[in-house]
C-alpha cells in the first residue's frame, strides 16, 4: 500500500524561498530557494525523517513506497517561506489528541538527543568554522535553543521556570560543554510538555497575526530543530 503525504507549502514573492511542511510526519520539512527546488528535495527529506523515526523506534518503513500531493500553498503574508506563515495551516487548528501528544513529545526528545550527540566532542574550530554562507555551528545551536521556549510560550504550553538560566548557560558554555547545556534545556522543556492539560490541547490563543494552538506549537518545536539538524548534518557531510 502506498502512503500519500499531503504537502503544505509556503513561498515568498515570485515563488522564492519555499518551505514544504509534511504534516502527516509532524516535524518533517524541506526547503529551497524556489518552490521547484523545495519540491525536488521533499522525497529525500521524507526518507531522512522516516529513517530518524525508525532509528528511535517508531514503526515506520523508510523504504516503503509513497507519493505526495500539494494540499495548500500559502503565498501571501509577512516573513513567508521561513517556517510559519501567519495564517497557519488547517491541521494546526485541530485539537491535540493525547495519542499525538505522546508521539510528538517522543520526537521532541529524540531531536534534542540527536543534536546534542552530533555536537558532543566537536572541536572548537569546527563549532566556530564559518562557511561562505550561513552561520557557525555554535550559532546554529544557540539559535535553536533560543527559539524552542518561544514556541512553548506562544502556544500556551508554557515556558518553564529556569529557561533564562538554561539559555545563559548555553551562551557561556565552553565548547566541550555545549552539548550538555543544550541537553539541560531540553530536559526542562520536556518536563513542561508533561504539564499539558486538556484545556491546552484544545485551546486557541491569538498572538499578533497568529492564532496559536498546542498542535501548532508542537509543529514548530519539532520542525525548527529538525531543519537545523539537517543543516548541520549536510555541513558535516553526514547526510546519509
Amino acid at each position: 500500500m502506498t502512503t500519500s503525504y499531503a504537502l503544505y507549502l509556503e513561498s515568498g514573492p515570485r515563488m522564492k524561498t519555499t518551505m514544504v511542511h509534511v504534516l502527516g510526519l509532524l516535524g518533517c520539512i524541506a526547503n529551497g530557494p524556489t518552490t521547484e527546488a523545495a519540491l525536488e528535495t521533499t522525497p529525500g527529506e521524507i526518507r531522512h525523517f522516516l529513517v530518524f523515526l525508525k532509528r528511535h523506534g517508531e514503526p515506520v518503513d523508510p523504504d516503503a513506497p509513497f507519493d505526495t500531493h500539494i494540499a495548500t500553498h500559502v503565498t501571501e503574508g509577512s516573513w513567508i517561506g521561513y517556517g510559519d506563515p501567519a495564517p497557519g495551516f488547517a491541521p494546526d487548528f485541530q485539537p491535540l489528541t493525547p495519542k499525538d501528544e505522546k508521539t510528538y513529545r517522543a520526537r521532541f526528545r529524540w531531536l534534542g538527543e540527536d543534536i546534542s550527540e552530533l555536537i558532543k566532542g566537536m572541536p572548537a574550530r569546527q563549532l566556530a568554522a564559518k562557511p561562505g554562507k550561513g552561520r557557525m555551528i555554535r550559532d546554529i545551536v544557540t539559535h535553536i535553543a533560543n527559539a524552542e521556549p518561544e514556541y512553548f510560550r506562544a502556544s500556551s504550553i508554557g515556558k518553564p521556570d529556569g529557561t533564562k538560566e538554561a539559555l545563559q548557560a548555553i551562551e557561556s558554555a565552553p565548547d566541550d560543554n555545549l552539548a550538555d547545556r543544550l541537553a539541560d534545556l531540553w530536559r526542562l522543556l520536556d518536563a513542561q510538555l508533561g504539564k499539558i492539560t486538556p484545556d491546552i490541547r484544545k485551546g486557541k490563543v491569538q498572538r499578533g497575526e497568529k492564532l496559536w494552538t498546542a498542535r501548532r506549537g508542537f509543529r514548530r518545536a519539532l520542525e525548527h530543530p529538525w531543519e537545523h539538524l539537517r543543516e548541520v548534518q549536510r555541513r558535516l557531510g553526514t547526510d546519509a
